[in-house]
């Protein structure tokens, strides 16, 4: 059995004293692991780093085995940020939450697709945080959770969405949410439409996908959301983005 695809290194773990069981999301075959031998030594340590993208040729005598690749590297991304704290942040947190959501060896293209936006833009502060919310909110439709903002869920109206029901997950117009602002999940601009941030828009987006993602992906699994996704929550509040 073997194949070969690109895709992004999710994760990386040491096997015995040379080798290292690493990772990937490709967009044919989803989340994959495989072993690289060789993976600890300093040609590859580079390269084996989470968000970079590489070539990965996998094979192994039976499919259900672990099998091993052959890694070829195609972006650095993680050298491009290495010096930026927040843009690493982003990336383990993205890395893990994928890791943990998507069940393995099950292709989900238009998520890889998403993730391949994201990391081509982790080193631009103005773009990334935005993108990072679109990649949760993409994850929970990858995963048949996905929010309904189209329309309010009380009226049918499309205009004026504001809010979020936290339990139908989908969107509530102004008047129809007042009742229960206590509630409700507040709907950021730039989800719905090609906005900048506002001033609450990051925070507000972060808790809305933070909310299904912990409710709907993890809980009903007796899982816990990494704990990578709160450190940069916090990280982002330190350096006041949020």
């Amino acid at each position: 059995m073997d194949w070969q695809a690109d895709g992004f290194i999710l994760s990386v773990k040491s096997h015995g004293e040379t080798s290292a069981i690493v990772n990937v999301f490709t967009r044919e075959q989803g989340v994959h692991a495989g072993l690289v031998r060789g993976g600890r030594s300093r040609r590859m340590r580079p390269v084996l780093q989470v968000g970079n993208k590489v070539n990965v040729r996998w094979n192994a005598r039976l499919a259900q085995h672990l099998g091993s690749f052959v890694v070829e590297p195609l972006d650095a991304h993680a050298a491009l940020i290495m010096e930026n704290r927040l843009s690493l942040s982003a990336l383990n947190a993205c890395a893990a939450v994928t890791i943990a959501a998507i069940p393995e060896r099950e292709a989900h293209e238009r998520l890889y697709d998403v993730l391949d936006i994201f990391l081509s833009h982790l080193g631009d502060q103005e773009i990334w945080p935005a993108l990072y919310v679109r990649y949760e909110i993409a994850l929970l439709h990858a995963l048949g959770y996905g929010l309904d903002l189209a329309s309010c869920a009380a009226t049918g109206t499309i205009d004026n969405l504001t809010h979020v029901s936290p339990r139908s997950g989908r969107a509530v117009c102004a008047d129809a949410a007042q009742p229960y602002l206590d509630r409700m999940l507040r709907l950021p601009a730039f989800l719905k439409e090609n906005t900048g941030l506002g001033d609450t828009d990051l925070a507000d987006g972060l808790a809305l996908s933070g909310h299904f993602i912990e409710k709907r992906v993890f809980h009903g699994f007796n899982k816990a959301v990494p704990e990578s996704r709160y450190r940069l929550i916090q990280d982002l509040k330190a350096a006041k983005l949020v």
